[in-house]
């Protein structure tokens, strides 16, 4: 019953969602088809403003799980939000155990999880290291990796564009802990988020 009444929230949520950012922020959503309609997949984009993870939500048409900061739930709409889509609570700055057990878990399963490799917002404008966290779990999972480019929902251009890429199958290095493919995979998927967000 719980969870019935968790995934009428969430439909009505994500709906409620997609009509705002159609009427709000003229949103415009390019590449649908490039996002598999089945199996494991681990979204990833830009992350400019707390707008991105519902953008994601509301637009993929594919249910997932949000690695997100703990510090986000000191925001109610997005604790919300963390409630509704069951995002993954994650520490920061330190290996959380926890949360990687559990993304695993779902993507074993064929589900979907999203981050951000900036780990925060405007994270390459602020010369932050790209993460890692995307490359080892397609490592780890042997799922494909969706790159997103969003760009616009600003105070000076409000229409938010968001732009689904085609899937990036690294399988044949599943397993691998090597360093330089785990950095290949997360140069070459910061490179295919950041065309899209042209």
């Amino acid at each position: 019953m719980k969870k019935a009444f968790k995934e009428v929230i969430k439909w009505i949520v994500r709906g409620a969602i997609y009509i705002w950012l159609k009427i709000y922020y003229r949103a415009e959503i390019i590449g649908l088809e490039n996002v598999p309609k089945e199996g494991p997949l681990i979204f990833c984009g830009n992350h400019r403003s707390y707008l991105d993870p519902p953008l994601l939500v509301a637009t993929a048409k594919r249910d997932m799980k949000f690695l997100a900061k703990e510090e986000l739930y000191k925001n109610k709409f997005l604790a919300f939000l963390g409630w509704a889509f069951e995002a993954i609570p994650v520490k920061r700055d330190e290996k959380d155990i926890s949360a990687i057990k559990t993304s695993l878990k779902d993507l074993k399963e064929g589900k979907c999880i999203a981050l951000f490799p900036e780990g925060t917002r405007n994270g390459l404008e602020k010369g932050e290291k790209v993460k890692d966290g995307v490359a080892f779990f397609a490592l780890r999972s042997g799922a494909k990796i969706v790159p997103c480019g969003i760009k616009g929902g600003t105070k000076e251009h409000r229409k938010v564009t968001i732009t689904y890429g085609k899937p990036l199958d690294y399988s044949k290095y599943k397993g691998s802990k090597d360093k330089e493919i785990l950095d290949k995979i997360t140069n070459e998927v910061m490179d295919n988020i950041i065309n899209l967000a042209k």
